[in-house]
């Protein structure tokens, strides 16, 4: 089904025997900064085309450097990024915020910062969820502490 969905999309998913799941951290680090930068969008793009279209390693450095390059951000900063550790501390930080939050699974879409919808759901799902936090049917969850 997503597999379709992308193709429908003009996204193309190569799932193979063997696909692997890459530590994507020095990836969040080099979107934390294409955020301030304005290329976030493009270069979750140009991760995802690494990742699920040509099974490039997403943790590895040359592909990371790509996909900047690809996403119109300077392959030397990005280099630079990598190489310093930079925005550690930030992706930490964010990363731990949303654990406290209650996020444990991929993805994990947050609606209006009150609702929350974990996993791989069905567009109905989404669709039921939308109409009851616009009908008022929806209750927030309680903030965790």
């Amino acid at each position: 089904a997503i597999k379709q969905a992308g193709e429908n999309l003009g996204f193309t998913f190569n799932y193979s025997s063997g696909s692997r799941i890459w530590n994507t951290f020095d990836a969040h680090r080099l979107l934390h900064w294409a955020e301030h930068e304005g290329r976030a969008l493009p270069l979750k793009e140009a991760l995802f085309k690494a990742n699920f279209t040509d099974q490039r390693a997403t943790s590895d450095p040359d592909v990371l450097i790509d996909a900047a390059r690809e996403a119109g951000l300077d392959p030397e900063r990005a280099s630079q990024i990598l190489q310093s550790g930079e925005f550690t501390d930030e992706v930490r930080a964010l990363e731990a915020f949303w654990q406290s939050r209650g996020i444990h699974a991929v993805p994990s879409i947050i609606f209006n910062q009150h609702w929350m919808l974990q996993g791989a759901q069905p567009p109905e799902q989404f669709e039921r969820a939308i109409r009851a936090i616009i009908t008022g049917a929806a209750k927030p969850a309680p903030a965790a502490s």
